[in-house]
């Protein structure tokens, strides 16, 4: 999983991308296929924002959240992203049954 953090009239300080970070693997926990993270932390006046854009294979997932601070508005986005994960994953799993089930075999009447 490749990471980008950017900080809009922020500065990115060592325990706030280690926070992201640590948030992230558990994304990684429930789908592996997590290729490509582009993280955004800005702040306007009392507003903190996080924003995120997950590439993942076959989708494209963006999430964002405001809150007073910016490690709550982080919590609330990775909530969101990891409730759409769970949601393309499932989308993405075969819930049809194996081949040869019951409707498939013949029957032989005598």
């Amino acid at each position: 999983m490749q990471l980008n953090l950017t900080g809009h009239h922020v500065d990115i300080t060592t325990s706030m991308r280690d926070y992201v970070t640590e948030k992230l693997q558990r994304l990684e926990r429930h789908f592996d296929h997590v290729t490509n993270v582009h993280v955004i932390l800005s702040v306007e006046k009392l507003r903190q924002k996080a924003e995120a854009t997950i590439q993942i294979t076959g989708n494209t997932i963006f999430a964002d959240s405001e809150n007073e601070d910016m490690y709550a508005a982080i919590d609330a986005m990775i909530d969101k992203l990891d409730r759409q994960v769970k949601k393309h994953k499932e989308k993405v799993t075969n819930h049809h049954r194996a081949e040869g089930g019951l409707k498939d075999q013949p029957v032989d009447i005598e």
